[in-house]
């Protein structure tokens, strides 16, 4: 537990810094990737991928568009439904933001090795089909 703490500590201290400079936060960080990952998103996606209430997304996605970086559009085939898109800000944010965290990445792997690397990324797709709050014994 210690080292996936410590891990993660590391893969996020330099994008945390990066954002705070411009007066956002980690959950402003995951808007962006997943708006970068899926463009044209809607919100309702954006809540699903990010487990948040509508209310809880509202804020930082409020802040995204009006610092320029995120956009909305209406679909063309339902006008009512928003689909969300980086502006060329956004994206030479988010690209800058992802490349810090790669570099990290390639550099751990290339010293831990093949091997360590599909066995760390069995853990994550493991931990990623987990849901929160569940347990063996709930299963």
């Amino acid at each position: 537990m210690e080292a996936f703490f410590f891990g993660y500590q590391a893969f996020t201290s330099k994008p945390d810094e990066m954002l705070a400079r411009r007066g956002l936060s980690r959950v402003h960080h995951r808007i962006l990737f997943f708006i970068a990952k899926y463009p044209g998103l809607s919100v309702k996606e954006m809540l699903g991928y990010l487990g948040v209430s509508k209310q809880a997304l509202n804020t930082p996605l409020r802040q995204l568009m009006e610092m320029d970086l995120v956009q909305s559009t209406a679909a063309d085939d339902d006008k009512r439904k928003r689909q969300l898109g980086l502006t060329a800000d956004g994206s030479k944010l988010e690209k800058s933001l992802r490349r810090e965290q790669a570099r990290l990445l390639e550099r751990a792997f290339s010293e831990a090795g093949a091997d360590a690397v599909d066995g760390w990324l069995k853990v994550n797709q493991a931990l990623s089909s987990a849901r929160p709050g569940e347990s063996e014994e709930a299963a």
